[in-house]
Formats: structure tokens, C-alpha cells, sequence
């Protein structure tokens, strides 16, 4: 018997290409885009590994664990990294990045992730690009957790590597990423000796056998299913419009945020000030945030909590309200959970996040 889901036709050119454009319009980009065919640390590691090499200089700013893994990265290919590290409860602000560019002249590339989705906070791009472009140095963003949560313009912030996943707030799987390449950011990667090539890293491939052959043949087989949940997610995003998902975003973190502020029981945002606080999830600071989850997911096993990772699985607790979870139900949910976990009255709490809702979108 046949299934949808397994019993597929080749998915042609034709239609890999209309999904890549699809991306392209979500971005507003006019550069190139490569989708790649798994999560989005493949692109990601492609790009640092495309665009450093030895004797290069790469400024990684440090806002949350991938800005770690970055420059790990980094230092693998040979570059030297000068580590732009801030606490994981703020953001880094345009100043401090141009203090270190100016301190180190020689710096060429910079990594920054937009919003960490693990820690809550968010980055400002635009003011962050312009500083970077007036460098000279090829700009790396890692818009994953950003992309469909809040704006993101990589064309008009100077971004010469745009990383996106489909995982996050575009609601769909983690088995598809996509990262949009300036023309100055494929001439660097033309010069690297050490760019990966003949290789599923290598994003040169899927320029010369992909975008420069006319995509008219793809270079490998694509995965079908991840491919067609991005072309959903797309339509989804289209058919709703980009505005009111990022403007939908943006309630459910004023309203998670203000509804766990008056839970009271010493429940504190992570990230104090909320212009630096992501839209795509809200972290709080709590005693005994694991033991709190816990308590809160034998309440409501459906609620997307977690405790943060590492050591912070003692103090912070991550909401999750993202992709269709970017609703008010949602946040009724995890607060009503939270409440029951530590032994408060709800109403207070859910009053409070309908009031910020409601002023969000209106």
C-alpha cells in the first residue's frame, strides 16, 4: 500500500530551486542562497571553515554556548580569535564590537549569533553590521533562533552569512537549514585554499555545481520530506504574513515575561532588560530550576519548558514559545504549570500575560 509520506516522487530542480527562492523572499535577500541538507551546525561550520584560514584574524563575539562552538571552529582552522565574551544575561552592543575591531585593525571575519534561543537573549544586528561593514570584515550571523521571531534583514544590516533553521520559529524541522552568501563573502571562500571542497561542508560545491550550472541538476539527493516541510513552513509563513508572526512572537514573549514577573515566588527574567530579551523564548531566573520543571511538567507534560543547560540548570528555566507555540494558549499553559510547581495562584499571572498580549498587538 502506498503512504504519503514515504511513497514520493523525485523532488526535481524545478522545485528545490522554487523553495530556495522561498528563502530568499523570507530574508528579503538578493545574494545567493544554499539549502543545505541537515541541521543548521552544518552550514554554520561551513561558512567558518569556507571563510577562515591560517593567518586570518576572527573577532567572535561570545553571547551564549554557539558562540563557544564558534570559536572552537575558528581556532581548528588556523585563524587567531579574539573573543568578544559578555554576560549570557545581556547583549552585546555595537560599541563594544567597534572597540574590538578598532583594538585588533587586523581582524577580518566576525561570528555573532542574532537571538540565543539557550539563554534569551538577543543581539542588535543592524547597528552591529554597520560597524562591521565600515571594518571591512566579513560578517557571519547566526540567525536560527531570529529568523520569523523578529526582523531580520541580512541585504540591508551588511551580512555577508545569513544561517538560518527551520526548527525554530518557523515551526518546521531541524533536518533543513539554509544560509544566504554575499558575492565579497564566495570570493573569500574562492581564495581559501582550505575551503572545504568535494565535501558536505563545502557550500563552493553547491555554488559551482548548483548556482553556477544554472540549477538545473542537483548536486546530491535532497532530503525530500525536511525540503517539503520547508516549502510548507514558507507557505505557512506567507499565508499569515511575516509581520503578524514576528508581531505574534513578540506578544507571547511580552506576555510570558510579564505573567512570570507577577507569579512572585522569586521567579526573575534572566535577561532583566527587555529590549535585550528574545522574542523566540523567554528565560527565567528561579531557585532549583530543574526541580521546578519537573514539578511543572507532571502538572502539564504538554508545556514547552526546560531548564537551562549546564549550570544553569539550577537557576533558569526557558519557555519555549515558538513556531505555533507562539500563542497565548501556550503561555496560559507554562504559567498555569509554573504556578502549580511553586505553589502560587495562577490568576494573577495569567491576568497579567492577557493584559501584555492584548497591549502587543494592539
Amino acid at each position: 500500500m502506498t503512504h504519503p509520506l514515504l511513497d514520493l516522487p523525485p523532488l526535481t530542480a524545478e522545485r528545490f530551486a522554487s523553495i530556495e527562492r522561498g528563502v530568499a523572499d523570507l530574508l528579503s535577500t538578493r545574494q545567493d542562497v544554499v539549502i543545505t541538507q541537515g541541521e543548521a551546525l552544518l552550514p554554520l561550520e561551513g561558512c567558518i571553515r569556507s571563510g577562515a584560514r591560517p593567518g586570518s584574524t576572527a573577532l567572535n563575539v561570545v553571547t551564549g554556548p554557539y558562540g563557544t562552538t564558534f570559536g572552537n571552529w575558528l581556532r581548528d582552522c588556523g585563524a587567531s580569535v579574539v573573543d568578544l565574551a559578555v554576560p549570557f544575561d545581556t547583549a552585546v552592543t555595537a560599541e563594544q564590537v567597534a572597540d574590538a575591531l578598532a583594538a585588533h585593525p587586523e581582524i577580518d571575519f566576525v561570528s555573532l549569533v542574532h537571538a540565543e534561543a539557550a539563554t534569551g537573549n538577543t543581539n542588535p544586528v543592524a547597528e552591529i553590521g554597520a560597524v562591521v561593514r565600515a571594518h571591512g570584515a566579513l560578517f557571519m550571523l547566526d540567525a536560527v533562533a531570529s529568523v520569523g521571531a523578529e526582523q531580520l534583514l541580512p541585504d540591508a544590516w551588511g551580512v555577508d552569512l545569513c544561517v538560518i533553521g527551520a526548527q525554530k520559529a518557523m515551526g518546521g524541522p531541524a533536518g533543513v537549514s539554509a544560509v544566504s552568501v554575499s558575492e565579497r563573502a564566495w570570493a573569500r571562500f574562492a581564495q581559501n585554499p582550505a575551503a572545504p571542497r568535494r565535501s558536505y561542508l563545502s557550500l563552493l560545491d553547491w555554488k559551482e555545481r548548483w548556482i553556477d550550472a544554472g540549477r538545473k541538476a542537483l548536486p546530491h539527493a535532497p532530503a525530500q520530506l525536511e525540503m517539503l516541510a520547508l516549502q510548507a513552513c514558507l507557505e505557512r509563513i506567507a499565508a499569515e504574513g511575516l509581520p503578524a508572526v514576528t508581531a505574534r512572537h513578540a506578544a507571547a514573549a511580552a506576555a510570558t515575561r510579564a505573567g512570570a514577573v507577577a507569579l512572585g515566588a522569586g521567579v526573575t527574567p534572566y535577561v532583566p532588560v527587555a529590549a535585550e530579551a528574545a522574542p523566540v523564548a523567554t528565560t527565567l531566573r528561579v531557585a532549583d530550576a530543574s526541580l521546578v520543571v519537573a514539578k511543572a511538567l507532571g502538572a502539564d507534560p504538554a508545556v514547552p519548558l526546560v531548564a537551562g543547560g549546564g549550570a544553569l540548570a539550577r537557576e533558569m528555566i526557558r519557555v519555549n514559545h515558538y513556531g505555533q507555540a507562539a500563542s497565548l494558549g501556550t503561555v496560559r499553559a507554562c504559567l498555569s504549570a509554573l504556578a502549580e510547581a511553586l505553589s502560587v495562584p495562577a490568576e494573577p499571572a495569567l491576568a497579567a500575560a492577557e493584559s501584555a498580549w492584548s497591549s502587543a498587538l494592539h
